[in-house]
């Protein structure tokens, strides 16, 4: 048996009027999530615990089948791991995130939480300057990806407070500082990266760090000790590479993924079925209709999810069978609302298909409505991948 994880990061939404009253995938056209959904079993779970925030670290730690509530720390340990970081007992690892902010009114105001998705050779310039600059024994600059990269405190505070940029975007940035102990180093961090970055000439887009997700090194067990499989992790991130990390998994990565609306949808498709021919399991992710929705983007999201069903989704189902019997989960981490510009802690719609068994399930459709109306619902999210690896 093969067991297949395929994520739309971000996909479920609430009504749109524009839309008609109907949700990007209701919009959308998805023939063979629509199809998965007509023979598979399909309701809402709730990937998000009651108290935790609705990010893609939780969100993603339940799908993968970890309980947040044991094991969540923060988001940036888990990015420390995908970029090959090692974090000591007491340090503390933030993400730090290169954005563009802008004057107004009321101070400075949160224009984009991506710098304009900078590119990462110029990315890893600006983080390599200001490591130089404002990097000490107590403070280490370490380049990622595009406008996601990592700061690790030495001896810092993982209770302090943060906010997610993306959050943000167009609010005024003071009341969300971080706030707590050791609040001053960590907003001097980002003034003086104000300060240097005024004159940079490699993208003037990027005007700052933003500093946030922090947490210490977390205890995850292996897919090997958990589930007794084989595994990887297809996905632009570091999020989501860190988590395949901890898990034991595989990380493969596929040229052209961008983590945008540009990434390569069929080659993360086409480079997960050559993994299933040696390993039981394999985990991908496509950030692209979450990067679209928290830009309000709503063409761009709605294309995000027909690429996903038609590129991802369409061709693991033609090619699947090749390989012998399979299962796959096709859901969101959470929802990001074109209205809101951020994650929700809603439920999300799921189907789980069975090569073995593809009766009529009455389902027309997949989207929001359609698996609330099939009545069944995981409260704990972290069961999906135990109801997809049993019988």
């Amino acid at each position: 048996m093969k067991y297949i994880i395929l994520l739309g990061d971000g996909m479920s939404d609430y009504p749109i009027d524009e839309l008609g009253g109907r949700t990007p995938l209701q919009a959308a056209r998805t023939p063979n999530m629509d199809y998965l959904a007509a023979h598979g079993t399909v309701g809402l779970a709730k990937t998000v615990p009651h108290g935790l925030p609705p990010g893609s670290d939780v969100a993603n730690l339940s799908v993968f089948g970890y309980n947040p509530v044991e094991c969540y720390t923060g988001r940036a340990p888990l990015e420390a791991a995908s970029i090959g970081v090692a974090l000591s007992k007491g340090d503390v690892a933030m993400r730090c995130n290169l954005v563009t902010l802008e004057s107004g009114v009321a101070g400075l105001y949160m224009k984009d939480f991506s710098a304009g998705h900078i590119k990462t050779e110029q990315a890893t310039r600006i983080i390599q300057h200001l490591g130089a600059e404002l990097g000490s024994d107590e403070f280490k600059f370490y380049p990622g990806v595009s406008y996601r990269h990592l700061l690790v405190w030495k001896g810092g505070n993982d209770s302090i407070k943060t906010t997610p940029p993306h959050d943000i975007t167009g609010k005024a940035i003071s009341p969300f500082l971080p706030a707590g102990s050791g609040q001053e180093k960590i907003i001097k961090l980002m003034t003086d990266s104000q300060t240097l970055l005024a004159s940079n000439l490699i993208n003037p887009a990027v005007t700052s760090i933003w500093l946030w997700g922090q947490g210490k090194i977390p205890s995850i067990p292996t897919y090997q000790e958990k589930f007794g499989l084989s595994g990887s992790v297809i996905s632009a991130v570091d999020l989501m590479k860190g988590i395949g990390i901890y898990a034991g998994l595989d990380v493969i990565n596929v040229p052209g993924a961008t983590g945008w609306i540009d990434t390569n949808y069929k080659g993360k498709a086409e480079f997960a079925l050559r993994s299933l021919a040696v390993k039981d399991f394999v985990y991908v992710h496509v950030e692209a209709p979450d990067e679209a929705a928290h830009n309000g983007m709503l063409n761009e999201k709605i294309r995000a999810i027909e690429e996903f069903d038609e590129l991802v989704v369409g061709t693991i189902l033609k090619n699947a069978a090749k390989l012998g019997d399979f299962k796959i989960l096709v859901l969101p981490d959470h929802p990001t609302p074109i209205s809101l510009k951020t994650h929700t802690s809603d439920p999300v719609p799921f189907v789980l298909y069975d090569s073995r068994h593809t009766g009529d399930s009455g389902v027309k459709s997949y989207d929001e409505d359609s698996a609330k109306r099939t009545g069944l619902f995981v409260e704990d999210g972290f069961k999906l991948m135990e109801m997809m690896a049993g019988a």
